[in-house]
């Protein structure tokens, strides 16, 4: 079945002849907002994973990252092409020449065909940038998670809207696609709120985006203050219907690389649904059914200029 919007699966599917798959790698990076130069306690809703999926160990090097992911995603589905993806806590968060040794690592293989690399807006600059732009298929994956800086401030992220926008720019100038990564639901966020982020991201005509729901993992600040004086979360009908409000504001070409996830169970605290990652997704295509939209239905370009 198509689906109402632009999956970056069948993006890559479509420009690389068949399925790719991401490869999950821990690099060993911390991040300036846990390890005191920004602040020590990180933004409320990190847990020690650092947004990490733990695939596999991050005892091993890069190396034996790739090749134990390649192995796996070959012997499970058979696949083929993939995407290193550097994910745990803030990618590029060391010196040039140290980034540049660990991002040559992850192309240990012919069939790595692209490298995503997760990050702060405060933590890239021209030369990182540079250095980026000469791999192949290169993503820059921007945490965000609001474009409210009273929203920023509140959640302890560290770096305002305007630090994001001078990054992004920054890469879109050395021709990097960029997905960035925003939450839905934080506390004292209105739908509203929410939808002006969206119109906010569709007027900069993104690349690509991760929606997430806010999540209350155990070793996370924000469970401390959701067991002292436990707050609304939204229900997965309420996201469900978020999301496709989100979608119809963003152009029908900016890719969508997650909309559900799974594997919090160890660590879960709330909404319990948020593990329902299929449901989730079907209720998502089930609700742009309904409405007979999709993506993009109420972007306008003209309001992107």
């Amino acid at each position: 079945m198509q689906k109402a919007y632009q999956a970056f699966s069948d993006y890559l599917k479509e420009k690389h002849g068949e399925k790719v798959y991401k490869i999950t790698i821990d690099a060993g990076f911390s991040c300036p907002n846990r390890d005191g130069t920004i602040s020590k306690g990180g933004c409320i809703f990190c847990d020690d994973s650092g947004s990490f999926s733990k695939a596999h160990s991050s005892e091993l090097d890069i190396k034996n990252q790739v090749i134990t992911g390649i192995n796996t995603l070959n012997s499970r589905f058979g696949a083929k092409k993939f995407l290193a993806y550097f994910q745990a806590f803030t990618n590029t968060y060391a010196p040039v020449d140290k980034l540049k040794k660990i991002y040559d690592s992850a192309f240990c293989d012919e069939r790595i065909l692209g490298i995503s690399i997760g990050t702060r807006p405060d933590c890239i600059d021209e030369k990182k940038l540079d250095l980026i732009s000469g791999y192949k298929n290169p993503w820059l994956e921007l945490g965000l998670q609001s474009t409210h800086n009273e929203t920023l401030k509140k959640i302890n992220r560290g770096h305002n809207y305007e630090c994001f926008l001078e990054a992004y720019k920054l890469a879109k100038e050395k021709g990097i696609k960029v997905c960035v990564h925003m939450v839905l639901g934080l506390e004292g966020e209105n739908r509203e709120m929410m939808l002006e982020s969206a119109k906010r991201l569709a007027r900069l005509n993104i690349d690509g985006i991760k929606l997430h729901m806010l999540t209350v993992l155990e070793d996370a600040p924000i469970a401390r203050l959701y067991k002292e004086k436990p707050f609304q979360l939204l229900d997965m009908r309420q996201y469900c219907e978020l999301v496709c409000d989100f979608l119809e504001l963003l152009p029908a070409n900016t890719t969508i690389h997650r909309l559900a996830g799974s594997g919090y169970s160890k660590t879960l605290i709330a909404p319990k649904w948020i593990n329902n990652k299929f449901e989730t997704l079907n209720l998502i295509d089930e609700i742009f059914k309904q409405r007979k939209t999709k993506q993009g239905a109420k972007f306008y370009p003209e309001c992107a200029n």
